[in-house]
């Protein structure tokens, strides 16, 4: 079997899209002949103080001599190369799920530096695995990675039953999302306040902890349009919980200023629920377009506009139901993005 340690920063129960696919891994690489270890790291990647930095140093020789290294972007991009020089004769094969100095609410500084880093530390690695062909493409065409020396790996999907929808004359729309700059919540917002006249309620389910003072600025928005008892903000919900949600929407909206990929567009699928989605990032390729409607990320009158035609137009609704959940038989699953991840270890190995 392939050895290998799975560098990861933070706590792996960490409920966002990025630690799902690292539990994943974890769960389904042994199955594919990789004996995998998860190994921590500092919490405070993507901007580690020079102490944990150290730290990151200690760890990476201190890791197996035979192992190796799966490093999550989370802390890869990050990394200087004299830390990454740590690793030795190990190879290390970053898991990229997109770059650091693309997150929004970024200084323009602050994305240079993190983009600079992230190129460096790219360029040291024996392999690279990004969740989107989106993500391969800008990793060769602004970073400058060979192409043969980087693997789509697609999140899996699981299959899921048809979700029946609210049943109500109340559209139930649903966001998943960390509430953070990038997730683009606050232009939902504004979207919905010139919808008050329709018949629908919102919830965002996703951690509010992440940046408190977005998450502060959003909920005076709500507040200022008056949209208090339309708009819930149900922060980190379970899994039984979350389910739920998806079997009561009629409809799930991404207003995402970047995707990597967008594992919630992909659930909605799976569920054949309709879907108003940006197209940032990868999300133009994850939803298809007979799934729903997909505005420019950012342009608040184009998604108010798209929120009016789904959520007015049953039938609508119901066409695109039945595109999405098409779709839905055709993702990628867990094993089979594990099959492709163990390849790439291998490889690196060799």
């Amino acid at each position: 079997m392939t050895a290998v340690s799975f560098l990861v920063p933070g706590d792996l129960a960490t409920p966002t899209g990025g630690y799902a696919y690292a539990r994943r891994l974890l769960a389904h690489l042994p199955a594919q002949g990789v004996e995998v270890m998860a190994v921590s790291l500092p919490g405070s990647f993507p901007h580690p103080s020079e102490a944990d930095l150290a730290l990151t140093a200690q760890v990476l020789a201190a890791t197996p001599r035979g192992s190796v290294l799966l490093v999550d972007g989370l802390a890869y991009g990050a990394l200087p190369p004299a830390v990454l020089a740590l690793a030795g004769t190990r190879p290390v094969v970053a898991l990229v799920h997109h770059p650091l100095g693309l997150e929004a609410g970024l200084s323009a500084e602050a994305a240079a530096r993190l983009v600079a880093v992230e190129r460096a530390a790219l360029a040291l690695a024996a392999g690279v695995v990004v969740t989107s062909r989106f993500t391969r493409a800008l990793l060769v065409s602004d970073f400058g990675v060979p192409a043969a020396r980087i693997a789509v790996a697609e999140p899996g999907t699981d299959p899921a039953p048809r979700a029946p929808g609210g049943g109500t004359r109340t559209v139930q729309l649903l966001a998943i999302g960390a509430v953070t700059p990038r997730k683009g919540f606050e232009h939902l917002v504004a979207a919905l306040a010139g919808l008050a006249g329709l018949d629908w309620h919102l919830t965002i389910a996703g951690a509010c902890d992440r940046a408190p003072g977005h998450v502060a600025d959003v909920r005076r928005a709500i507040a200022a349009a008056g949209l208090e008892a339309r708009i819930t903000l149900a922060g980190t919900v379970s899994a039984a919980r979350l389910d739920a949600l998806y079997a009561q929407a009629d409809l799930v909206v991404s207003p995402s200023l970047f995707e990597g990929f967008g594992m919630a567009l992909a659930e909605a699928l799976a569920r054949g629920l309709p879907v108003v989605a940006s197209t940032g990032g990868a999300a133009a390729e994850t939803v298809p377009d007979a799934a729903g409607l997909k505005v420019a990320p950012g342009d608040v009158a184009a998604l108010a506009d798209a929120l009016r035609a789904m959520i007015a137009d049953p039938a609508r609704r119901r066409a695109a139901a039945e595109a999405a959940w098409a779709a839905g038989e055709d993702l990628t699953r867990w094993p089979d993005t594990a099959a492709i991840v163990a390849a790439t270890l291998r490889e690196a190995r060799a």
